[in-house]
């Protein structure tokens, strides 16, 4: 709309004469047409309605029945998958280890600065063999521009599982927040062991060292604001955090400080259980690892929950429910600690050794020396462009691997000797560091680029940076020994933080003026802090994908798939979401 000059007054809309006096009704009227035609705009502006740029049913091809021509190319999906009414033909199945289907750019795809909706009906395996991955993407990685939603379930991350079938949506144009928050000390803290998102929550482990003192676990509110939810047990540590069958595990520790240069703790209590949170301070007892006095790794696979022993004789354990766990094999007596599920098998670090060995549910498989001679132990895991990562000491280098008993050497971490926590975060992978606790982020190839030290406590050998989660879209890290959590945001995304249940779901997620909005089976579930929406212009040239982006590749079925520019009324949500 063209903006009215300044001669072009109340009195020229009314048509009456430059010289002539205007009634107090000619005012009125004119007054109340320009506020009719402010808000008209204004209207436009807050809430363009949406139009259809692709819609890909995905029954039995790839075709978009947008009128757009935005046909798509697959790569390696099965098209001939049922949906969820079970008709034939009606979806496309991704296996999750690198089918996906490609929508070449084009103008009339690009979104730039506009509001704009993709929604899609998504089935969430329950198979938990596999990460269920990204849905869709289109991702500049080295502009850091574009967007992506996904399902995020970050396994091996040091002992963690630290967030399980969260979903996830975040755009992005090379911004990062100015700085990261201090969310303060959770209790009498020494180091943050273990991070985990679960039911709308973040919650840290603790290690708190002293004769009296126990490793807790704490609920994060908001800013420095932590609920203590209790000591599980009497030794040091809570060790490993996951989420499994809906509820919040922990495993806890006789944590031995002098690993990490420290004096050892006065509590003489050993570790080695897990616990089942039961509300308030409450925890159930799940048994004793037999020899275990502490907990090195809980990770959810193929719907059973396993867990390690993290110092010597090695354990790797299945738990069977009550207080039973069931002793399961071990590669060639190695000790395995961190644990990542990923195409259909179980991955492991080991203190033992710096090899990397894979669990097929029954039987193990060595995959080789990751790296040169340097590499002693392989510390943490992460799944990034589909890609297995692992963190190495003493080289303080990540590696990916090339299948068969290859790693690709991914780079060093500045100077620093071991890589700890990693996760990806709104389409980039960071890593957490020790001796200093530094925090780096991924720019490819060899390439890191240090964003900040975390713990600069002075008179110690060793700072680390833990462990990492997500929660509220933004990257949470622990350190140690001054037991803080940080946390930072890069780009700007939405969480939602509670457990994906299995089975078909309508998904949505939006850019709506300022904010970002996920919605589940036609519902609002979560929303992100304000933005600047000048900042974020996603054109990019490269194409749009589904079923793959900045995680692995997606498992499951996908079908009606549609890209809107502008905004769906919660009506049209609604319609599209209960739409046969």
């Amino acid at each position: 709309m063209n903006r009215l000059r300044p001669e072009l007054d109340s009195r020229r809309i009314l048509g009456v004469s430059q010289t002539a006096r205007p009634t107090l009704r000619q005012v009125v009227l004119a007054s109340s047409g320009l506020l009719f035609l402010f808000f008209i705009c204004l209207s436009a502006t807050a809430a363009e309605p949406a139009r259809m740029i692709g819609h890909w049913p995905l029954a039995g091809d790839v075709r978009d029945h947008s009128g757009h021509n935005h046909h798509g190319i697959n790569h390696g999906a099965d098209l001939n998958a049922t949906n969820r009414q079970g008709a034939a033909q009606s979806a496309a199945r991704f296996d999750g280890k690198g089918a996906y289907i490609e929508i070449p750019s084009a103008a009339t795809l690009s979104t730039g600065t506009d509001d704009f909706t993709l929604s899609a009906w998504v089935e969430v395996d329950g198979e938990t063999s596999d990460l269920p991955g990204s849905i869709a993407s289109r991702f500049d990685l080295e502009r850091r521009r574009g967007f992506s939603l996904g399902i995020a379930t970050n396994t091996g991350v040091t002992t963690n599982q630290a967030n399980f079938r969260q979903l996830e949506f975040g755009i992005d144009n090379g911004h990062d927040e100015p700085q990261w928050t201090d969310h303060g000390r959770p209790g009498e803290a020494l180091l943050i062991f273990s991070l985990c998102t679960h039911d709308g929550s973040l919650y840290a482990g603790t290690c708190e060292s002293g004769a009296t003192q126990s490793g807790r676990v704490f609920r994060f509110v908001e800013g420095t604001t932590w609920v203590d939810c209790g000591a599980p047990d009497r030794c040091n540590s809570v060790s490993a955090l996951a989420a499994f069958n809906g509820e919040l595990y922990a495993g806890v520790s006789k944590y031995r400080l002098a690993g990490s240069a420290l004096a050892e703790s006065e509590n003489p209590n050993l570790g080695g259980k897990v616990y089942r949170y039961g509300g308030d301070q409450k925890w159930i007892d799940c048994g004793q690892i037999p020899e275990a006095e502490a907990i090195g790794g809980l990770v959810v696979f193929r719907g059973k929950l396993y867990a390690t022993s993290l110092y010597k004789p090695a354990g790797f354990y299945e738990y069977q429910g009550g207080k039973a766990w069931k002793a399961c094999a071990l590669p060639n007596g190695k000790r395995v600690e961190a644990l990542m599920v990923w195409n259909d098998a179980l991955y492991a670090g080991s203190y033992d050794q710096g090899h990397v060995f894979r669990y097929n549910g029954e039987t193990w498989s060595d995959l080789g020396q990751v790296g040169d001679a340097t590499t002693t132990q392989t510390y943490s895991f992460a799944a990034y462009q589909g890609g297995l990562y692992v963190g190495t000491w003493a080289g303080g280098k990540v590696f990916r691997y090339g299948g068969g008993t290859e790693w690709i050497d991914c780079g060093r971490l500045g100077q620093e000797l071991e890589v700890m926590g990693m996760l990806v975060h709104n389409g980039q992978l960071y890593a957490g560091t020790l001796p200093l606790a530094e925090v780096y982020r991924y720019t490819g190839g060899e390439k890191w680029n240090r964003l900040v030290q975390l713990d600069e406590t002075p008179n110690v050998k060793f700072r680390r940076a833990w462990t990492m989660a997500q929660y509220k879209g933004r990257l949470f890290c622990g350190t140690l020994p001054t037991g803080k959590v940080w946390s930072f945001a890069g780009g700007t995304s939405v969480t939602h933080d509670r457990e994906l249940p299995t089975g078909w779901h309508h998904i949505a997620a939006s850019r709506i003026g300022n904010r970002l909005k996920l919605y589940v089976d036609g519902k609002p579930v979560a929303g992100s802090v304000e933005f600047d929406p000048a900042k974020y212009d996603l054109s990019t040239s490269l194409p749009l994908k589904l079923g793959a982006g900045s995680t692995d590749t997606f498992r499951g079925r996908l079908s009606d798939v549609r890209l809107y520019r502008g905004t769906l009324s919660m009506d049209e949500l609604k319609r599209i979401s209960t739409s046969d």
